[in-house]
């Protein structure tokens, strides 16, 4: 049983030296839709300047993924739920990428045979497996992770798309949503990552 406790806080003394990283409130994204008193904000993070930010040394868009963060304020009178939310990127020319789940990140390109490397004496030795960068505990840690949002809050975090190109004239596409009490669905929202 001490151990467990020491473990805990271990755990909860190396979240505190983490670094922070606070979404601004909803209505201050350019990119957002309101639908049925639930407003959400979509922004992607491209730039080195914008990872940084929110994931310290990686940028995500390099490495084949591009990182949106989504904001999500319940002005409603009851709780939504998140919990079947899904989440779509849809391309200008209407090609539909689904998120990839945070955890599958850091194992998204798949399994690489170690290098092997010649020993002074003739044998080979395996080398070890470079650290994907994916897998910096800032791409899991800041994933969208809630399951219910309460009236009068809002949530934030990270949602990951694999695409190949930038999101100028491209759309997050969300669907999903419930209202937690009545159970019906709420209307879908599609936010153009542009201006236009």
């Amino acid at each position: 049983m001490l151990f467990v406790s020491i473990a805990a806080v271990s755990g909860t003394a190396a979240e505190k030296d983490q670094p922070k990283f606070n979404a601004r409130p909803v209505g201050e994204y350019p990119h957002r839709q309101t639908s049925e008193k639930v407003t959400i904000a979509a922004q992607p993070f491209e730039t080195d300047e914008e990872a940084r930010e929110a994931f310290g040394k990686v940028n995500p868009y390099r490495l084949g993924i591009l990182p949106v963060l989504i904001v999500i304020q319940n002005d409603g009178p009851d709780a939504v739920r998140l919990d079947a939310a899904k989440f779509i990127y849809v391309l200008p020319d209407r090609t539909r990428v689904e998120a990839v789940p945070a955890r599958e990140l850091k194992t998204l390109h798949g399994a690489r045979k170690p290098p092997s490397v010649a020993k002074p004496t003739g044998g080979i030795s395996i080398g070890k497996l470079p650290k994907n960068p994916l897998g910096e505990w800032e791409i899991e840690g800041r994933a969208l992770a809630v399951q219910m949002l309460p009236p009068g809050q809002s949530a934030s975090g990270f949602v990951y798309f694999e695409v190949p190109q930038s999101s100028q004239a491209a759309s997050v596409y969300i669907s999903g949503l419930m209202n937690a009490v009545t159970r019906n669905e709420l209307y879908y929202f599609e936010i153009p990552m542009s201006g236009k």
